[in-house]
């Protein structure tokens, strides 16, 4: 006679059965932010987010990487704005009261992105989010790209947006005495 080795329970049809039985998997999914630059979508992770606000005057930062548009204040945190459309080689656009800043993190670092708008919520399954396709030079800030009903989605990797040296010029930006 044969013995389980965890709790034997019946199962919907009455047929005896282990506990011990793992479920099936459930798919992993990632739920993202979905937002506009020029036209294009990106997605970021809403684990990444920290709020999401209309924008505000920039402040301009002397001597920082020419990626980084300037500095907010976001209560008493003073926060470098990435220009995505630098970064991305787009052409440059005026701030406009009906832009978004998302308030995010890229690593322990805090930054804000601006961005044309923010448009959803995406709940995407992670088997469905493709490594990024040789795009060009933005690939290397894209960590993966998914199918939308409506199109596609460029997922953005905050950690890759800055290299080391701008991240250290920043550093040293952020540091130097002046007004805020």
């Amino acid at each position: 006679m044969a013995t389980a080795t965890g709790p034997v329970v019946t199962d919907s049809e009455g047929r005896w059965t282990s506990a011990s039985r793992s479920a099936p998997e459930r798919p992993r999914t990632r739920e993202v932010l979905v937002f506009e630059v020029e036209g294009q979508r990106y997605g970021l992770p809403t684990a990444d987010v920290r709020e999401l606000v209309r924008a505000v005057t920039i402040t301009p930062l002397p001597n920082a990487p020419a990626v980084i548009e300037g500095v907010v204040n976001v209560r008493g945190r003073v926060l470098p704005v990435l220009d995505v459309r630098a970064r991305f080689h787009l052409p440059p656009r005026p701030l406009d009261p009906s832009d978004h800043f998302i308030v995010a993190s890229a690593g322990a670092r805090g930054v804000i992105l601006h961005v044309d708008g923010a448009t959803h919520l995406a709940l995407l399954d992670e088997d469905e989010i493709q490594p990024s396709p040789t795009l060009g030079p933005s690939a290397t800030y894209v960590a993966g790209v998914a199918k939308l009903e409506d199109g596609m989605v460029l997922i953005h990797d905050l950690t890759t947006f800055l290299s080391e040296a701008e991240a250290g010029s920043l550093d040293e930006a952020l540091r130097a005495p002046g007004p805020r």
